[in-house]
């Protein structure tokens, strides 16, 4: 006990015994200053700027009031402004005396901007600290509803929201500099794969007819099981992975030039299945023979290369299966903090669970995850692939190629999506319906079934920028590949 005494730290009285909140009381009075002398420092600022960013709470009131003189019309001065503020600042000091005080040491209008930064920048570290001591009491005081990973996807949340919208720029700017921009979007789809506005998929008449994947869209890639949706998504992973090309912009980040980096939720596949699929893809060599090892010595040393190559291109994938649409959203968030992210590809949201509120069903369920699928491209900024199953009802009909009816049980995966592919192979379907062998019929169907072998529909049936139609792709069953179609074996377009 005595020795506990003596390693204990006695404060001496100069000694702090408590941290103060950063802020700077100077910067506020100085741009307090320049905007009384000079009402055009405040449009310099006001665009990101509120008066909650004031650490002083007599600073809020000044600087909102003047706000209001100033948006009304009017001058906002230590004279105009005295009127609406309170008489007595401290004893002794009346807000007359404080307000001329200010505006006799004030900084000018250039540095306005300035200033206005450092004080956002301060209340954005005093935002932190408030989320961090948040999280402690919330932590240390949860009740018994409130799990430990709700606690951290809410905490997660508050501060990809802070790192987000925390900024200064935007607003109105001249058309000069967004004929700039414009012109500057044009040189940079000029020089990606394929001189697209959106992410290059690597098949080349899809993103023909969609000029790639576009920021902030969420487009549905639906398919009856086996026609091989999980095979064209991580098909398009790969490939924008692997064209991934980033250059540092001036402020230190890294920008995205062409390509690039991927998130993959597999829900229902392991990372290991996945991974095998693109190393079968990649390689040529069957990803049944690589999981029976029935390979000989060069396919080996070509598998080793092969992944060598995939290892290097940054394609993240998760295979936690059940998360809710909140799990997914944090870990999406996370992602593009720690990595970047450029592309998220879910399969498939049918095995996404939502929050599960009581009396709600599974089409209201649906629902919510789709909106929030629609909000998080928007959030993140990136497109969002998301797999699904058709109903049944495909299987009823004479012709099976899928509809956008076939959507409609699954709640508002229609409304909210920008984009809807779906996949179709005649040759599945024929493949089921071999006449006996010897027949007239048998003879038929063989040659039906030459004309159809290898290739694959992607029907583009909803496009809120752009055509709708139908892509015919190859594809090899046996290593899960679409490949663009040469044009000479495209077949006669279907007619709707």
């Amino acid at each position: 006990m005595e020795a506990a005494r003596r390693l204990t730290p006695v404060p001496t009285e100069a000694e702090p015994k408590y941290k103060m909140a950063p802020h700077n009381i100077e910067a506020e009075q100085a741009l307090l200053g320049a905007i009384l002398v000079n009402n055009e420092a405040f449009y310099r600022i006001s665009d990101f700027l509120e008066p909650i960013h004031f650490y002083e709470p007599i600073h809020r009131e000044i600087f909102e009031v003047c706000g209001k003189i100033i948006r009304a019309g009017k001058t906002a001065t230590p004279v105009t402004a005295k009127t609406y503020l309170q008489d007595e600042l401290l004893e002794g000091v009346t807000m007359a005396q404080y307000l001329a005080r200010l505006a006799s040491e004030a900084t000018t209008v250039l540095n306005a901007s300035d200033y206005g930064q450092a004080i956002y920048d301060l209340a954005i570290r005093r935002n932190l600290i408030l989320i961090g001591e948040e999280v402690m009491d919330t932590a240390y005081n949860a009740d018994v509803e409130t799990s430990s990973q709700k606690q951290i996807e809410e905490a997660e949340k508050r501060l990809f929201d802070l790192a987000e919208k925390g900024r200064y720029d935007g607003g109105f700017q001249g058309f000069n500099q967004a004929l700039i921009e414009a012109i500057n979007m044009a040189g940079e789809a000029y020089s990606r794969d394929g001189s697209l506005s959106g992410t290059a998929t690597g098949l080349t008449d899809l993103d023909r007819l969609m000029g790639g994947l576009q920021r902030s869209d969420l487009i549905i890639l639906a398919a009856r099981p086996a026609m091989g949706k999980t095979s064209l998504a991580t098909n398009i992973a790969f490939a924008v992975a692997k064209a991934y090309k980033a250059e540092p912009t001036p402020d230190g980040h890294m920008k995205t030039v062409n390509g690039g980096v991927v998130g993959f939720f597999s829900l229902e596949m392991s990372a290991e299945q996945l991974a095998t699929r693109v190393l079968a893809e990649q390689s040529e060599i069957s990803s049944s023979d690589i999981r029976r090892g029935n390979i000989h010595e060069s396919q080996y040393a070509k598998l080793v290369d092969t992944s060598n190559v995939m290892a290097q291109v940054p394609l993240f994938i998760d295979d936690t299966g059940g998360i809710s649409i909140a799990q997914l959203s944090a870990r999406a968030r996370r992602l593009k903090r720690q990595k970047g992210l450029d592309l998220l590809i879910v399969d498939y949201l049918q095995l996404l669970s939502g929050s599960k509120k009581a009396g709600e069903n599974r089409v209201q369920e649906l629902t919510e995850i789709t909106t929030g699928l629609k909000a998080l491209a928007k959030e993140l900024e990136v497109p969002i692939i998301a797999l699904s199953q058709l109903s049944r009802q495909v299987e009823n009909r004479e012709d099976k190629h899928p509809q956008l009816a076939d959507l409609r049980e699954s709640g508002s995966i229609e409304q909210d999506a920008d984009v809807v592919l779906f996949v179709y192979r005649e040759e599945y379907y024929l493949g089921n319906k071999e006449p006996k062998e010897g027949t007239q019929e048998h003879l038929e169907w063989q040659a039906e079934m030459e004309k159809v072998h290898g290739r694959a529909e992607v029907i583009i049936a909803k496009q809120r920028h752009g055509p709708t139609g139908t892509v015919q792709l190859h594809f090899q069953a046996n290593l899960t590949r679409f490949s663009n179609l040469a044009r000479e074996d495209y077949l006669p377009t279907r007619q709707e």
